[in-house]
């Protein structure tokens, strides 16, 4: 394991290297406001176990990576899946097997789309279809206004009721209630079917909140998607060329059925739903979630 901090165009991103550097890359890209180590090392291992050269990274505004003035100098999702790119370009790496999970699975729907040469294979994980505004969805969910006609399966009670809330409270303030709130977050987002370890949940979130520069800065991430509303094309996902496979959990609280109209749009694509699975990746779900990457990056 080798850890690097790359800057590329002024933009500082810490990133961590894991396997043979001769063996096939892997590339994780996590999901919104998220640090690259909720990849878990389990998972990672068994990448590398089988065989992969595996990276992951922290978001620009989160973990390790460096933050920015956002009213200084602002920027978009665009930018976020830039910096895919510019990972890449750091390790030499021409393409890569494309891992994302939720808004990083929606990040590398769109790389597949406009830069196919640099994608050898794509899996999308609990995400949802490039063009359906999921955002919005959720949206008017936590507003408690309907759902207009031929829009995506909005997210479980459980989750609107927890994120109304959120939103509506004080942020947490200070260390242990801000290492609380990333918990109850988690408790949420790890479904109703698998046991939540919340001692294992608290070491992690601990980890989290420890090695962020600034973990306020997270929240720049919305910004970026406020500043960028013609970030998601609609009706390209038919341009994918690389072979795909795209996992949701049977018990998916946020995106719930969205995997299956990622697969529908995809030429080819391979729909696999894991058993119990939520959003999260837990302990529980890493061996066949490793399992199924593996196998789809024989290719």
């Amino acid at each position: 394991m080798q850890t690097n901090l790359i800057n590329i165009d002024g933009v500082e991103l810490w990133t961590e290297e894991f396997g043979h550097p001769s063996h096939p890359p892997v590339l994780l890209v996590m999901g919104s406001m998220s640090q690259g180590i909720l990849w878990p090392d389990e998972f990672v291992g068994q990448l590398v176990a089988g065989g992969r050269r595996v990276i992951r990274y922290d978001h620009r505004d989160t973990g390790k990576s460096g933050t920015i003035d956002f009213d200084a100098d602002p920027y978009t999702w665009h930018d976020i899946k830039d910096d895919v790119l510019r990972v890449m370009d750091a390790y030499g790496l021409e393409s890569v097997h494309l891992v994302g999970h939720s808004a990083g699975g929606l990040i590398s729907q769109l790389i597949a789309v406009e830069r196919p040469e640099r994608v050898r294979t794509l899996t999308v994980i609990g995400s949802s279809p490039l063009g359906g505004h999921e955002g919005e969805v959720i949206m008017r969910s936590l507003m408690g206004q309907p759902q207009p006609e031929g829009s995506l399966p909005p997210p479980l009670p459980e989750f609107v009721a927890y994120f109304t809330n959120a939103i509506t409270s004080p942020p947490p303030a200070g260390r242990c209630e801000q290492i609380d709130e990333l918990i109850a977050q988690a408790r949420v987002l790890n479904g109703t079917a698998l046991p939540f370890d919340e001692d294992a949940e608290r070491q992690l979130a601990e980890r989290v909140y420890e090695r962020a520069r600034d973990l306020s800065a997270l929240v720049n991430h919305r910004r970026a998607a406020a500043a960028d509303p013609g970030f998601e094309p609609e009706g390209v996902l038919h341009q994918v060329k690389a072979p795909t496979l795209v996992v949701e959990g049977t018990h998916e609280p946020a995106k719930p059925g969205h995997s299956a109209i990622i697969a529908e749009r995809i030429p080819g694509a391979e729909l696999l739903m894991i058993q119990d699975m939520g959003h999260m990746i837990a302990p529980q779900v890493c061996e066949p979630l490793a399992a199924a990457v593996l196998a789809h990056t024989e290719i």
